[in-house]
């Protein structure tokens, strides 16, 4: 299956940076209310970003469903999201 240009460009614009930045770009969707294929591209780029990592992201994502309700920090020994407020 080939990918949306907007998801390959968000995922290539991802690699690119450091984990602190994915946690700022996660953070920055926290309590959004507005919805866009657009955003949801943008979304699926950053959790799969986070999972290339190897980064665990249960505390907001089970594989089907993804929480923006609250944000994240990193937690670097045990290389995990954990949300936090």
């Amino acid at each position: 299956m080939q990918q949306h240009i907007y998801y390959t460009k968000y995922a290539l614009q991802f690699a690119d940076m450091q984990i602190p930045e994915l946690v700022n770009i996660f953070n920055s969707q926290v309590q959004s209310r507005g919805w866009s294929s657009m955003r949801a591209y943008h979304d699926q780029a950053l959790l799969d970003e986070f999972h290339r990592r190897g980064i665990d992201i249960t505390a907001v994502s089970d594989g089907k469903t993804t929480s923006f309700a609250h944000p994240v920090r990193y937690d670097l020994p045990d290389n995990k999201l954990i949300t936090i407020g």
